[in-house]
């Protein structure tokens, strides 16, 4: 009997490639895609990127900048830009590489430190590249619970994360979903736990300059002691609206980054010529340039907020930072966030995504705790009752209950989206529905 080309090649798949089974985000994006949705799901910008970091991308080209090419300049430019900012003086020759965008240097960053049966802390929710890398390298991922609404670091529940097994954990502040934006007594205890347990920080700080009012990232590196124990990883993607340009670099220990940079060659050689020669013009962007980012991101955010608050949301943190929004589920909504998302798009026509993709419960060393009391108005939009705690059990309902919405889009979108939610909220509402 003739084995059928499927069963043949599913035979010789490697175990691991079990971890990266379609979830539905893919499946709702395909959805989207049919429907012409309002792309409030993707994280990436729908306005143009800066005019002079396009003409000089533009002039690499037409100067035949086009082949394999390492750009020493940007590590300089980047190391400048860092001791600028955190204080910290990195050497551009031995401390440097740059990649193919954060997601390549985040992966050729594991890659360099973690082996089979290294364990990896990671706070929940999280991004799903970093499980994937851990993975990869044959890691094990520790997840630990953020507490919401917050999404605050209990300090004691990470620390029974750690263990002799423990390489490194991950950071990623600006906060990819939730728009949290990590302490400075939270990074204190994270480096604290670095320190006792021998291990690394492995640093995602894409959103760096993408916060809001008193809330400012503070990178893990600058703490005292750490700049040895940490690998930083960013690009010019989130702040440059440039995220199809693949530009991100690490910043690392000689030792360290000598081993990323051999994985970065043999991996893909090196990052794009010509958007290499625009990003030293993007690294030498103006201090009113990250002003004005800020305060254009500040009004889309505050538009989106006020557009869930209409829209019947009353659960989430106002963001901190990054450009997206977490935000439970009106209480009154009987769907989980598949579903509301997927009758979003149908009935609305707008996109974003579930929350569910974000949650790893099986993974969780321990369980979230809610606080006590809602914070102050301008910080937190949140009911009287608070979050659903009881809903964590065995079914995961709790995890089902939260969508993130992306205001990394022009003002034109925006309120083109707040329209159509509107029109569905008002449909959804009414006698005859």
């Amino acid at each position: 009997m003739a084995m059928s080309s499927t069963s043949c090649c599913s035979g010789l798949l490697a175990k691991r490639s079990a971890a990266f089974a379609p979830s539905p985000i893919q499946q709702l994006s395909l959805l989207a895609q049919r429907c012409n949705a309002i792309n409030l799901a993707e994280g990436f910008p729908d306005f143009p990127a800066p005019l002079e970091v396009k003409e000089a991308a533009i002039a690499a080209i037409q100067a035949e900048f086009n082949q394999y090419r390492h750009v020493q300049g940007v590590c300089e430019k980047v190391a400048e830009a860092f001791e600028n900012t955190h204080g910290v003086k990195v050497d551009p020759k031995t401390q440097v590489t740059i990649c193919c965008g954060q997601s390549e240097a985040m992966a050729a960053s594991v890659f360099a430190v973690v082996e089979s049966g290294d364990e990896v802390v990671l706070l929940d929710p999280a991004y799903e590249t970093y499980e994937a890398c851990v993975i990869l390298a044959g890691g094990i991922p520790r997840y630990v619970a953020l507490d919401p609404p917050h999404w605050s670091l209990d300090v004691k529940k990470l620390e029974n994360a750690f263990g002799p097994c423990t390489k490194a954990i991950i950071v990623n502040s600006p906060h990819n979903p939730t728009g949290k934006v990590f302490s400075h007594y939270e990074l204190g205890a994270i480096a604290a736990l670095c320190w006792k347990y021998d291990c690394l920080a492995i640093t995602d700080e894409v959103y760096e300059h993408i916060t809001f009012e008193e809330s400012k990232h503070i990178s893990l590196a600058s703490f005292p002691g750490m700049q040895q124990r940490t690998i930083v990883t960013s690009s010019l993607s989130k702040t440059f609206s440039v995220t199809g340009w693949r530009v991100g670099w690490a910043i690392a220990p000689a030792v360290i980054n000598a081993v990323i940079q051999n994985i970065h060659v043999k991996l893909t050689d090196s990052a794009p010529a010509p958007f290499q020669e625009a990003a030293l013009v993007a690294l030498q962007s103006s201090p009113s340039f990250y002003v004005q980012l800020q305060q254009e991101y500040k009004e889309r955010r505050d538009f989106v907020c006020n557009m869930l608050v209409q829209a019947g949301f009353s659960n989430f943190l106002k963001p901190q930072g990054s450009f997206f929004v977490f935000a439970q589920l009106p209480d009154k909504c009987p769907l989980n966030d598949v579903d509301y998302v997927a009758e979003l798009i149908k009935e609305a026509g707008v996109a974003i995504v579930p929350g569910c993709g974000f949650f790893h419960p099986k993974n969780w060393t321990t369980m979230p705790a809610i606080q006590d009391h809602p914070a102050s108005a301008d910080k937190l939009h949140m009911s009287e009752q608070g979050l659903d705690m009881a809903a964590i059990s065995g079914n995961g309902i709790y995890l089902e209950r939260f969508v993130r919405v992306a205001f990394c889009k022009d003002m034109v979108t925006l309120m083109a989206a707040d329209a159509a939610i509107k029109k569905y909220s008002v449909r959804l509402n009414s006698p005859s529905a």
